[in-house]
Parts: structure tokens; C-alpha cells; sequence
């Protein structure tokens, strides 16, 4: 029997046994294909995110994830950023973008800003609105390059009848040529192309009665055909067209103070204004006509445009009372009508910023209450200089350019039967005293009429425009 076994270093056996003895097994061959330790790193998934990538990733887009609601909109947002499954999880160990999207959404604290503030949608255009005033009161240099031509005494009757008619019938047609722009700039030409000429000719018919025929029927009807064609222009908006046709006009003012242009100029250029402004008026309404048309809405009834012809015939009598006393109040308040204009658009401006300001009822009504104050302010002050310069009468003056101011305002929010009613009064009132010579007398007929219907108009706007119904 051989001897006890060898544990050399060297042989089979002793090696096999002393791995054995060891509880180990002998090393594998490591395969070619298998990858080191640096690809596995990469490739394989980690074990957790990574804090400080997600972390820094927070920073980065704290602006937009702020204001986000939902984890949602930021999953939506990494999305936009091109952020991909595979990206997410090697560069921030999460599974997926929702993950990702969870954990910065939980990270970044809601901040929400304050939103842009709202455009002003009734901001004006201020130079067409002074371009306008302008525009109202250019007429009058007809009269002033005229007047040695005729007898100023004789046909101021007739002339002022024929006004008072065209002024009432303008205003009704303009508010329904604007109804009917709703529809179509079509439908507006044709409502305009109907509708002036036959205002012109019944002014001219009413001027007529009381002149009984004669020069004074061709004046009415040159007056009448211009304020005709020129409500046509203004209603579709083409002022600088106007402006333009009365150039002949504004020629022969400005020379007169150094020149006397003879008789032929003093007719000829009121005469090449009209037809400068019946024929602008004509090409503006061809292409009105040729807009393709839309389809066929309901026409407006002719009884609402009715108080607005009321107004404008109200209107008249009170300035046309005004100018007895002081003719120069009446440039002023011509003048003044572009600024109203404007006043008019500042007021609806101002009334939505205070509808966005205030939470109760009751504050918007003193909110609404201070912006029309500070509207007829604006609309007053400008005025008392200006009375004051031209030696009129600044209190009857004043309360009469706050009631039409108010009047309009009332229109321009739909309540044109209340503004015509309470001007048609105050109308009658002051032209009975005046007419038929009652007490208090002419001078104070107007004032009292003009401050009794200020107060009622003034009333009647916080009534209804103290709510937020009519400006939302």
C-alpha cells in the first residue's frame, strides 16, 4: 500500500483538494463577448434618480413649471424639450417622464403671475376725433366768404329751418346706416345712397315754405346737398376725403384778412367745395356698393333710429337758442364735438378697467360715478376759457355742452329714447319762453332749461351705467 498522499505544490490531485478544502470554486474562463465594468455602468439601469440632475433640471425650468397645476403640464413641457424615455433615465434616473415630471413638479413651488393687463378695446383715435371737430365746423367759412353776396337777414330763417331739418335727418340716418354696417359695408352705401339725397330734398322743400321760393331756395339747397354728402363721408369714415373737398374753403378764409378775392371768388369757391364733396361722395359710395355682399340680415325698424333723429332735432334748437345770444358759443360747441367725441370712447375704456377692479355692485357704482365726473370734466374745462375769450355767456354755455355731452353718452349705451325725451323737453321749454316771451325771459330761459335737463341726463347715466350689465 502506498504510502500517506503528497501535498506538494505542483500535482493535480493537491491542487484539486486544496480548492476543495477552501470551499471555492475554481475561476471561469471569462467569455470574449462579455462586457467590462464601465459599458455595464452604462447600460444598466440605475438603482435610484439622480438628486443633483434633477435638482440643477429644477432650477433650469423653474419659470415655466411655477405656474403649472398638474404634473401633467410639466410632463408636457419636457416633452416640448425634447427630453426622451431613454435620456430621462440615463441622465436622471427615473423610469419614465411621468416620474420625472412628478418629482420636479413636487420640487418647484406654485408661483402663478399676475396676468398681462387687458388691451383698452375702446381705446380712440384721437387725431380723426379732433380731425372731426375740425371737419363740423369748416362748413362756416361758406357763410363767411358769402355773406356780402346775399341778405344774411333775409335768408337766416330759411337757412336755419333747412339746418335744423338736415341735422335731425342726418342724425337718424347715420344711426341706421350703422346698424346696417353691422351686416355689410354694402348694406350701409345702400342704406346711405337712399337715404341722403332724400333728407336733402326735404330740407330744401321745408326750407322753402317760408322763403317762398327765390335765391334763397338755392342756397337751402346747396346747404342741404353739402350736410348731406358730408354725413355720408363721416359715417363710412373718410375724413381726410372731406377734409380734402373743403380745401377751397380754407384757400379763400385764409387770404381774406389780406385780400379781397371779388365776388366770382366768394360764390366760386363754396361752389367748387360742394361739388368737390358731392362727387368724393359719390366715388366712396360706388366702392361701398361694389363690396361683394353677405348674406341677408334682418332689416332694422325705422322706429329705432326715430329718437336719434329726435336728438339731433333737439339739439339743434338748443344751440340754435344759444347762437341767438352769443353766435361765437356756436364755433365753440362745433369745435368741441371732435374732443366729445374722444371723451366719449375714454369713458368706455374707463369704465371696463373699473369693471376689472372692483368686486361689488356697490363699488363699481362709485367707481362709474367718478369716471363720468372726471369725463365731464375733461369735457367742461377746456370750454370756460374759451367762453370767457369769445365774451360769451360761460354758465349757459356750460350746462348746455354737459347736456349734449350726457346725451350722447346715453346713445353711444343705447338709451336714445330717455336722452331724446329729456333734450326734446328742455328744447321746448326754452323756445316757448323765448318764442312767446314768458318769464324768467330769454336770457335765463336756457340756463334754467340746459341745468334742469343736465341734472336728469346726469341721473339717468348713473342709473344705468352704474351697473356692470351695460359695459361687460
Amino acid at each position: 500500500m502506498s504510502g500517506p498522499m503528497s501535498l506538494e505544490p505542483g500535482g493535480a490531485e493537491q491542487d484539486t483538494l486544496a480548492i476543495r478544502l477552501a470551499g471555492t470554486r475554481p475561476p471561469r474562463r471569462r467569455p470574449r463577448w462579455a462586457l467590462d465594468d464601465t459599458t455595464l455602468a452604462i447600460r444598466l439601469p440605475r438603482h435610484g434618480p439622480d438628486e443633483e440632475a434633477v435638482s440643477e433640471l429644477a432650477a433650469e425650468l423653474a419659470d415655466r413649471i411655477g405656474p403649472a397645476v398638474h404634473p401633467y403640464e410639466v410632463a408636457a413641457l419636457l416633452e416640448a424639450e425634447g427630453l426622451s424615455a431613454s435620456l430621462i433615465n440615463e441622465r436622471y434616473g427615473h423610469p419614465n417622464l411621468f416620474s420625472l415630471a412628478s418629482a420636479l413638479y413636487e420640487r418647484v413651488p406654485r408661483t402663478f403671475p399676475e396676468p398681462a393687463p387687458a388691451a383698452d378695446p375702446w381705446r380712440p383715435d384721437t387725431l380723426r376725433c379732433l380731425l372731426r371737430g375740425v371737419l363740423f365746423a369748416l362748413p362756416g367759412l361758406a357763410y363767411l366768404l358769402t355773406a356780402p353776396l346775399w341778405d344774411a337777414g333775409g335768408y337766416a330763417s330759411a337757412l336755419i329751418v333747412a339746418g335744423l331739418v338736415s341735422w335731425a335727418w342726418g342724425q337718424a340716418l347715420g344711426h341706421r346706416a350703422h346698424l346696417r354696417m353691422a351686416t355689410g359695408r354694402r348694406e350701409a352705401g345702400r342704406t346711405l345712397l337712399l337715404g341722403a339725397p332724400v333728407g336733402a330734398v326735404v330740407a330744401t322743400a321745408v326750407a322753402a315754405l317760408p322763403a317762398d321760393g327765390g335765391p334763397v331756395t338755392l342756397v337751402a339747397a346747396a346747404q342741404s346737398a353739402y350736410l348731406a354728402a358730408a354725413g355720408v363721408l363721416l359715417v363710412l369714415g373718410r375724413e381726410r376725403l372731406l377734409l380734402a373737398a373743403l380745401s377751397p374753403l380754407l384757400a379763400g378764409a385764409a387770404v381774406l384778412p389780406w385780400w379781397e378775392p371779388g365776388p366770382l371768388l366768394r360764390a366760386g369757391l363754396p361752389l367748387l367745395a360742394l361739388i368737390a364733396t358731392l362727387a368724393v361722395t359719390g366715388w366712396v359710395l360706388r366702392g361701398a356698393l361694389a363690396v361683394p355682399a353677405v348674406a341677408e340680415a334682418t332689416r332694422p325698424r325705422l322706429l329705432w333710429s326715430l329718437p336719434y333723429g329726435l336728438f339731433g332735432l333737439a339739439a339743434g334748437v338748443l344751440v340754435l337758442l344759444e347762437g341767438r345770444e352769443e353766435p361765437y358759443a356756436v364755433i365753440v360747441l362745433t369745435l368741441s364735438m371732435g374732443p366729445a367725441e374722444w371723451l366719449l370712447y375714454r369713458y368706455r375704456g374707463l369704465s371696463v378697467a373699473a369693471l376689472r377692479a372692483t368686486a361689488t355692485p356697490a363699488g363699481f357704482l362709485l367707481r362709474s360715478a367718478g369716471v363720468l365726473g372726471l369725463c365731464l370734466l375733461a369735457y367742461l374745462a377746456p370750454l370756460l376759457p374759451a367762453a370767457l375769450l369769445t365774451g360769451s355767456d360761460p354758465v349757459a354755455l356750460l350746462l348746455l355742452a354737459a347736456v349734449l355731452w350726457t346725451a350722447l353718452l346715453l346713445q353711444a349705451f343705447g338709451a336714445a329714447w330717455s336722452s331724446a325725451g329729456i333734450c326734446l323737453a328742455a328744447a321746448g321749454g326754452a323756445g316757448a319762453v323765448v318764442l312767446f316771451r314768458l318769464p324768467p325771459g330769454a336770457a335765463l330761459a336756457l340756463p334754467v332749461a340746459c341745468g334742469a335737463a343736465a341734472l336728469c341726463l346726469a341721473a339717468c347715466a348713473l342709473w344705468l351705467l352704474g351697473r356692470p350689465a351695460p359695459h361687460a
